[in-house]
């Protein structure tokens, strides 16, 4: 992340810009469409700094090291997962994945508890098949 902060006026000139959805002291967050408009003008042969120009971005304000690695970022996303990668995970995601191992006490605990999930569901469907046989005997 950058070190600049921005000042209330500079936070309010960015978000007065349509491709920026939120700033805060320390950061931007842009719009999806404004993300996919730089993948697709990038394609074209376009330079990070252009694209951010033309979109209304003042690149002095929001620094050349923020175009740079925002432009890093997007296309090594695009790159892995398409469009979806341009997405705004931080709605979506459950946090940080673990990398502890788990006890086998932990593992048991989980395990059980799929099963318990998975004999509910099979219960579930039962009923619902009955329920289908009953409604079909019935017409």
């Amino acid at each position: 992340m950058s070190k600049k902060i921005f000042t209330e006026r500079e936070m309010e000139f960015l978000i007065s810009n349509p491709y920026v959805q939120s700033v805060s002291p320390k950061g931007i967050i842009y719009t999806e469409e404004f993300k996919r408009i730089f993948i697709t003008e990038y394609d074209k042969g376009k330079l990070p700094r252009e694209i951010f120009q033309e979109c209304g971005f003042d690149v002095s304000l929001i620094g050349a090291k923020r175009v740079r690695s925002s432009s890093e970022r997007w296309r090594k996303a695009y790159a892995e997962h398409g469009v979806l990668g341009l997405q705004d995970a931080r709605k979506t995601s459950l946090g940080r994945p673990r990398k502890k191992e788990l006890t086998l006490e932990e593992k048991n605990a989980r395990l059980e508890a799929q099963i318990r999930l998975l004999q509910a569901e099979n219960e579930l469907l039962k009923k619902i098949r009955l329920a289908e046989r009953r409604f079909g005997e019935s017409k």
